[in-house]
């Protein structure tokens, strides 16, 4: 693969649908999620600084969500019950990522490889923005129920409660106060958001 093809490769995540086990009324994508991810994780270290009086790099969570799984362009979408269930399956899953991961990092130029490295393989420092964004990333998983159970779909309903049982039990204190402050305006039609 050319060295100037990362980008081009990236665009591909329009094509990865989320939800494959899932009867979806409106089928999602890798890059709609990756955006939400990416704005949810930005507005959890808003949160933790604003609210919690925290010091977190809200762009750099951004950063990290709007890549958290663009492996899946060469993997595609493992849904949940598979990719969990057993130790084995999610280690060799993780192996298949660190592949697919560095197969993307090799299509970049030499030079630029080290700062989307910094991505695909964050350093232990970022350890608490990283549990942020997989926050975000459930906070997403989460949306998407609602959006389903609206459009009277009830393939989602059980979901919804698993996930939301999920996102608390990270014990987030900014993920939290998302859920408390800013989930009810999903359940709105548009009229009512106004």
């Amino acid at each position: 693969m050319g060295k100037g093809n990362f980008f081009a490769m990236i665009s591909r995540m329009q094509y990865i649908d989320r939800w494959a086990l899932m009867r979806n009324t409106r089928q999602e994508n890798l890059s709609e999620h990756s955006l939400m991810a990416a704005v949810i994780a930005h507005a959890l270290c808003v949160i933790g600084n604003r609210r919690l009086h925290k010091n977190l790099d809200g762009n750099r969570a951004a950063v990290l969500a709007l890549y958290h799984d663009a492996e899946e362009i060469l993997t595609g979408d493992l849904p949940t019950p598979v990719k969990y269930y057993n130790p084995a399956i999610r280690q060799a899953y993780q192996q298949v990522e660190q592949v697919a991961g560095k197969k993307l990092l090799s299509m970049l130029p030499e030079d630029l490889r080290p700062d989307y490295e910094a991505i695909f393989f964050p350093p232990q420092e970022d350890g608490y923005l990283l549990r942020l964004v997989k926050a975000a990333d459930k906070i997403c998983a989460l949306i998407k129920c609602v959006e389903e159970e609206k459009a009277s779909n009830s393939e989602f309903s059980k979901a919804k409660v698993s996930t939301e049982k999920a996102i608390r039990a990270y014990q987030l204190p900014e993920a939290d106060i998302f859920l408390d402050e800013f989930m009810a305006g999903f359940y709105l039609t548009l009229d009512e958001l106004d």
